[in-house]
Formats: structure tokens, sequence, C-alpha cells
């Protein structure tokens, strides 16, 4: 097995309604989907906090997955919570109500036992304090980041500080036109990559994911399924798939970020036949492994 993973981001208890179903204060979060779905690739290391209203049924799902906790901190008040809608248009979701709770105090200090990571993800938190996160670790491999629109809009500079240290930036496509201010997707990309990330991956949601690295630029379509529940986590599943596969590798090349793009997909596609983690943590790795078989069977062609 390669190297390990850190992930720094949230742990939350998400409301969900979609046109199939409707949960309450389920266990989600962007460092949540991540390390679940990166487990199966690799050993995974957390740091977020959480709310004395954390009960040992959500530590046991990290557990499960052997996901390293030490990083876990409680606090005291609640947990982050987060509700929001779908409606049959599942790319789209609008957010009902958003309780920052513990997290709005989150300052992440890295245990001197992470410190030494070699693939780091920074999951959607201030890009202040992705930056002291990176000023924690000791020259990691490859760090990925995530970002958001409210990020990108309102501390601007502060992302850029930051995309200045970061190897992959993993946003959707809205997001991507708005970090370059340009409605072009492929130009979009070269100036993002000109902020500093030598590789964009564009979340597309139903319409797949586009790599960009300045040499090459690589699609992979979204997997047909015939039910699709929730697709809240779908992106960092992604990112937990992607990164999950390129650590095992322990390699950086076009081939293997190839690969690992077709691995984050599946593990993407997976969590969204069921609400939150349901489907996530209980996979098993011939599961992954067919359904990666499919994938490639789906896009591949010869030349006449």
């Amino acid at each position: 097995m390669g190297g390990s993973i850190l992930v720094v981001g949230s742990v939350a208890f998400d409301s969900v309604k979609t046109p199939f179903g409707e949960v309450d204060d389920i266990l989600g979060g962007s460092a949540t989907y991540f390390s679940v779905a990166s487990s199966y690739f690799a050993p995974v290391r957390v740091v977020a906090v959480v709310g004395d209203d954390f009960e040992d049924r959500h530590i046991a799902v990290f557990r499960k997955h052997q996901i390293d906790i030490e990083g876990l901190k409680r606090a005291e008040g609640r947990t982050f919570r987060w509700k929001g809608e779908y409606g049959y248009e599942l790319n789209e979701c609008r957010t009902l109500d958003t309780q920052l709770n513990v997290f709005a105090a989150f300052n992440p200090v890295i245990p001197e036992a992470y410190r030494t990571s070699e693939y780091v993800f920074l999951g959607n938190i201030d890009p202040d304090l992705q930056l002291t996160v990176l000023e924690q670790i000791q020259r990691p491999r490859i760090v990925a980041c995530d970002t958001m629109n409210f990020w990108i809009q309102g501390k601007p500079d502060a992302v850029k500080r930051t995309l200045a240290h970061v190897d992959i930036l993993i946003i959707n496509d809205g997001e991507t036109r708005m970090l370059a201010n340009e409605p072009n997707l492929v130009r979009a990309a070269s100036k993002i990559m000109d902020m500093g990330p030598e590789t964009l991956i564009v979340k597309r949601g139903e319409y797949g994911v586009l790599m960009f690295n300045g040499k090459s630029i690589f699609g992979a379509p979204a997997f047909p399924l015939e039910e699709v529940f929730d697709p809240t986590g779908a992106g960092d599943s992604f990112a937990g798939g992607f990164m999950g596969a390129l650590a095992h590798a322990s390699d950086v090349n076009e081939r293997v970020f190839r690969r690992s793009i077709i691995y984050g997909s599946v593990m993407a596609s997976f969590n969204v036949e069921q609400f939150s983690l349901n489907r996530l943590t209980n996979l098993t790795r011939s599961e992954i492994d067919q359904r990666f078989s499919q994938f490639k069977a789906l896009t591949h062609f010869e030349e006449f």
C-alpha cells in the first residue's frame, strides 16, 4: 500500500430531501465522505472538529474503515449542521439551513504524527486555514485542494495565496469559471493553472469530470445509474477515491492520474446510490474493481 493521506475538512450532520426520500441528522461533511472513500485504497488521517453531540455510533463509522481519528477533536457545543434539498435536477442543490456551531471556531492543529503525511487534501474550508495547515506539514508529495464560490467571492486573494502552494485543485465547473473570471472552461483552466496548481480537475456532476494539466485534457463520463438517491458528498467521494488511488499507486505520472480519475468516479457513483454514507461504508474492493472495469468498457473504443 502507498503513502498515507491527510484530510482536513468538516465532519457534519446533514438533513437532506430529494424526490426519492428524506433523512435528518445523518453523518456527513467533506472530511467524512473523503476519508471513507479513500480508505479503500490507502491509510487515512482526519483533522476535523465535532461537538459533544457526536456519539460513539458516529465514531464507529471511522473505526470500521481503520481511519486514524487522532486529529478529530471534540469541542463543547453542537456539531456543524447542514440542510439541503434537491429537485429532479440533481446537479443543483438548494441550501435551506447552515449551522456552523463548533466548526465556526475550527482552527486545525495537525498532530505531530500526521505532519509527515505524503498526500494532503485540503477540504472546503477558509483558505487562510488551508494555508496554516500546509505550514504544519513537512514536505508533502502531493497537495490537493477544494474550495467553493463562497470563498472565491469573499476571500479571492486568500484563495490565490493558497493555490500558489497547491499541486491539484478539484472544483466544479461553475467555480472554475468564477475563479478565472472566464466563461470558457478551457481558457479558465489555463488561467487557474497559472495561479499555481499543475493539475485542475473539474467536477461536472452527472456530466462527469475533466482533467487539465497543461499538456493534455482527459475526460471521463459519470457512470450511468438506474437509481440516484442522494448526490450529497459525491464530489468529496470523488476526491477521496482519486487521492486514495493516487496514494496507492505511489507514482504521479499521467497514466496513474487518469486511472485515479476513474476510481474517483467509481466512488462517487456508489455514493449517490443511497442516502448519506449508507452505500459507501458497505462496499467491497471487488465491487469497486468491477465497476472500474465497467467504466473502462464504457469508454473504450478502437480505431477503424
